[in-house]
């Protein structure tokens, strides 16, 4: 897979992806990770990518412009799956939504920042707006790189162990059961007995029943209960 991300501040994108599973995914070339300056794409001497917004109001606006030709560059060397905008008001991601990005090979991500994007650019360019949630962050590049976290774990040898992402939470709309590890006994707060009984149909019934519980519990929404 490769993501080439557009941004406005690149700084903040780089530590993400040097360090832990994603600095393994990328040493191991299953995801490459290109950044792109959008004020490399600008002529005037100030390197301006943002203006007043017509009609007045409140706020800077990312030009069109810019974008159009960062876009048109990385488009003119390959074909993309999806051009990305993170943006408060798009879709709320999730762990579906990870599923099926992490299927694709080649993606662009635009963080938006200031007040946003000229909507034209969100007419004409993107295919696919993704929210982490809802309130407003000062651009999109923190939520882009939560995005690829997740998307890339996903990726078939990145994780270890093939199977931990299949049995994360959200993968079958319900929470994770609790997990445990040594010791069994700490200040007489003792794992179940299950877990250590070595009967594993018996424990994964178990797992199954805690991860009803616990959806149940904390997350009723997901079995589309209020």
């Amino acid at each position: 897979m490769r993501i080439d991300i557009i941004t406005v501040v690149p700084d903040i994108l780089t530590s993400p992806f040097e360090v832990s599973i994603l600095k393994r995914a990328i040493e191991k070339g299953l995801v490459e990770i290109h950044l792109h300056n959008l004020r490399d794409y600008v002529t005037d001497n100030y390197k301006q990518i943002d203006d007043y917004q017509f009609g007045g109001g409140a706020g800077m606006v990312m030009m069109i412009e810019p974008i159009d030709k960062c876009i048109a560059n990385l488009k003119s060397q390959r074909d993309y799956d999806d051009v990305i905008y993170m943006t408060p008001d798009g879709a709320r991601f999730d762990q579906k939504t990870a599923n099926a990005i992490s299927l694709k090979e080649n993606l662009i991500i635009l963080c938006g920042h200031y007040k946003g994007v000229d909507q034209r650019v969100r007419d004409h360019f993107i295919t696919k707006e993704i929210s982490i949630g809802d309130y407003v962050l000062s651009g999109g590049e923190l939520a882009a790189a939560i995005v690829c976290d997740a998307v890339i774990r996903l990726i078939p040898g990145v994780l270890g162990n093939e199977t931990s992402a299949l049995t994360d939470s959200f993968q079958d709309d319900l929470l994770a059961p609790p997990v445990y590890t040594r010791p069994a006994d700490y200040k007489g707060w003792k794992v179940p007995e299950v877990l250590t009984s070595g009967n594993f149909p018996k424990i994964e019934t178990w797992r199954e029943d805690q991860s009803y519980e616990r959806t149940k519990k904390l997350r009723p929404d997901l079995l589309g209960e209020e």
